[in-house]
């Protein structure tokens, strides 16, 4: 900010590019989209490696369908990795169709579904420590506790309410409930043919 002004600064452009190119440094501006483009592209290659295997253990416990455990003859889950490039390219034709909303929409999936998986993980620590009360010693306790637990869940909150407030995160909000009532219905019609 004592660089270049922060409401001088385009959204549809990286603050740094844009900065190092307005102060005349535009090598460094290319550099720092070089580097921008690397970590995308490693996280993006973590990301289908990671999914590959993910899919190939899923299947092998009969919670993915058959497919996804084979390996090809290098031994890499080639079933998996497909799928897992499909998706990824879902993403791509998306970023075409809609280019300006598809980053916050899929951000702001990922941010309602970690707040549903630490808003579990916060639950289930509750309920583990009041089921071992008087039971067990343990070396470590979260501090605070219970307190910090509510404070958790507080914050889990506020974001939520940020999230629906946020006219451009609202639908993101309200599509991810419907994507895990999807999911567990997949997920039950799967088991109770399997008894």
């Amino acid at each position: 900010m004592s660089i270049y002004p922060w409401n001088s600064l385009n959204a549809n452009e990286s603050p740094f590019v844009e900065v190092f190119s307005e102060i005349g440094i535009t090598m460094a501006a290319s550099i720092i989209n070089l580097v921008v483009l690397s970590a995308a592209a490693s996280a993006c290659n973590s990301a289908i490696y990671s999914t590959g295997r993910m899919l190939r253990s899923l299947s092998q416990e009969g919670s993915a369908p058959k497919r996804f455990k084979k390996l090809t003859t290098h031994h890499v889950p080639g079933q998996s990795l497909v799928f897992s490039t499909i998706i990824i390219f879902i993403s791509v034709v998306l970023n075409y169709i809609m280019p300006s909303e598809v980053f916050t929409l899929v951000s702001s999936i990922a941010t309602t579904c970690f707040l549903f998986i630490w808003s579990m993980l916060v639950y289930t620590h509750l309920k583990y420590r009041r089921s071992i009360l008087g039971k067990k010693s343990h070396s470590f306790k979260m501090p605070f506790y219970p307190i910090s637990n509510y404070l958790v869940f507080l914050y889990m909150l506020f974001v939520c309410g940020v999230l629906i407030l946020g006219e451009d995160t609202r639908l993101a909000f309200f599509l991810t409930p419907i994507w895990f009532i999807a999911l567990l219905t997949i997920y039950h019609l799967k088991y109770e043919r399997k008894k």
